[in-house]
């Protein structure tokens, strides 16, 4: 069970929306690379990164935020947003990025997250945003009519790494992870899937480390660890303990 802490890029600074709405953006850190630094000092493994207005532009738009948290940190970093074309995949891991995620672009053109998965194998990562079950697309502005596990279910034989799950309805609000859909949809799956959307407080990491929860690749946490109701420390250490005893019981 990987806690990816996130950083939303919004004009070159570490932000949090609400439900995906770029005017209710609250700024947390002018200074993403030291955010940064910050997750890796608290013992994080992996960071997740948005490019927002990348989201929103179809094309990168924070690269210059983004290679100075590279530069910056030793962790693996997953991207994702505005990823619509190969020039744009290669870019990123050429910078330094592990893992890129495709979101919109896998709604629209599913060859291309095909193409990418066999050109980049273990780098691509589909994005899945979700609000009643319902895919969401350019930045989370239009409803398609596709279902969110029909969409998974496209990439099954892909060579995929990844599938990010955000249920919209919950993101930013810390009302919880959806947890239900969330397996709902890795069982249906064989690629691993990882919880994103609404992650409040350490209950929400207690429920990740139940059995059911097992299938799941792990969880990417926003606000709350900004505004300090998810303490990093006792959330990873709570998530190695019970690793250690599910491999002492195991």
């Amino acid at each position: 069970m990987i806690l990816f802490p996130a950083i939303d890029l919004k004009e070159g600074r570490c932000v949090r929306l609400i439900q995906g709405d770029m005017d209710q953006a609250t700024v947390f850190n002018d200074d993403p690379a030291a955010q940064a630094a910050t997750f890796e000092t608290q013992g994080f493994e992996w960071l997740h990164i948005v490019d927002l207005d990348g989201a929103f532009a179809g094309k990168p738009i924070n690269a210059a935020a983004v290679q100075s948290i590279v530069a910056r940190i030793h962790i693996p970093i997953q991207l994702g947003g505005g990823i619509r074309d190969m020039k744009t995949v290669e870019g990123w891991l050429h910078a330094g990025i592990k893992r890129v995620i495709i979101g919109t672009a896998a709604v629209r053109d599913p060859a291309f997250v095909r193409e990418a998965a066999r050109r980049f194998p273990g780098q691509i990562a589909v994005g899945i945003d979700a609000r009643d079950g319902r895919v969401a697309v350019d930045g989370w502005a239009q409803l398609s009519e596709m279902a969110a596990v029909d969409l998974g279910q496209r990439f099954q034989d892909a060579g995929v790494a990844a599938i990010i799950y955000t249920d919209i309805a919950r993101d930013g609000l810390l009302k919880g992870l959806n947890i239900e859909s969330t397996l709902a949809l890795a069982q249906a799956l064989t690629i691993p899937v990882i919880a994103s959307g609404g992650l409040a407080s350490l209950d929400d990491i207690h429920r990740l480390t139940e059995p059911d929860c097992a299938i799941l690749e792990g969880a990417i946490s926003g606000r709350a660890l900004y505004d300090g109701r998810l303490d990093p420390t006792a959330a990873l250490t709570l998530i190695r303990t019970r690793l250690k005893s599910d491999h002492a019981h195991a």
